[in-house]
């Protein structure tokens, strides 16, 4: 199933980095600027996914009783975290175990390597300058950079497009049901991963063509290899 693919695309958040202290820091001192309570990092990880206004939203439903807030309201706290988040990238945000290194032993087998997020792109290339990975990757969609995001299949569409290569040789790799829903869409094989933020749904359920519980276990369908730490 794996053999003949070039091309892996990669979600960011939940599948090469944790980001959610670094996010929940954010969503609080956002709340907080508004005179809201501030919410546990638990909390905010089942909120994590389909980018930084829909995060929002659920932070401002949760702190006014699971009201609706105005998009007055929203957009006014948007920009609040967005400021916030610029201001705090790096604090806590890491890259989970091994992924560094499989990153590296499949760019050096030869394979290219994207990345599809909903995180805004202006977030992206300096959390990945400070992890040290930015030159792994041919092609990065943010969640803003084109008219439609995960699940929707037009950015990894896009990305396909944007190298020259046919979707039956790639796979989108992802631990969100958001992943697995646009490749399908897409026609693009997926691995779905256990270990991140799918809103305490099991990965299993969508589907993908194969599941794996840690990144090092990413190495062995591509032919890489992995040392497990």
């Amino acid at each position: 199933m794996f053999k003949n693919k070039t091309l892996l695309l990669f979600d960011l958040d939940g599948t090469l980095i944790d980001s959610v202290p670094d996010l929940a820091l954010a969503v609080n001192l956002t709340m907080q600027r508004l005179g809201h309570t501030v919410f546990e990092e638990k909390q905010v990880r089942g909120w994590v996914g389909n980018g930084a206004k829909t995060l929002i939203e659920r932070a401002l439903r949760a702190a006014d009783s699971g009201r609706t807030p105005q998009d007055e309201t929203t957009e006014e706290a948007l920009a609040i975290f967005l400021e916030c988040y610029a201001d705090h990238l790096g604090v806590k945000t890491a890259a989970y175990p091994d992924v560094p290194e499989v990153l590296e032993r499949l760019h050096s087998g030869g394979f290219r390597l994207a990345i599809v997020t909903n995180k805004p792109h202006a977030f992206v290339e300096p959390i990945l300058q400070n992890l040290g990975m930015s030159h792994l990757f041919e092609c990065i969609v943010g969640g803003d950079s084109l008219p439609h995001k995960k699940p929707d299949p037009f950015p990894l569409l896009h990305v396909c497009e944007t190298l020259g290569i046919d979707r039956d040789r790639c796979v989108m790799i992802g631990d969100s049901k958001n992943d697995i829903l646009a490749a399908k869409a897409a026609g693009m094989h997926c691995i779905g991963l256990g270990y991140g933020y799918n809103y305490e749904e099991p990965i299993e359920a969508y589907g993908p063509d194969l599941v794996l519980q840690n990144f090092c276990a990413l190495a062995e369908p591509f032919g890489v290899d992995c040392e497990a730490r």
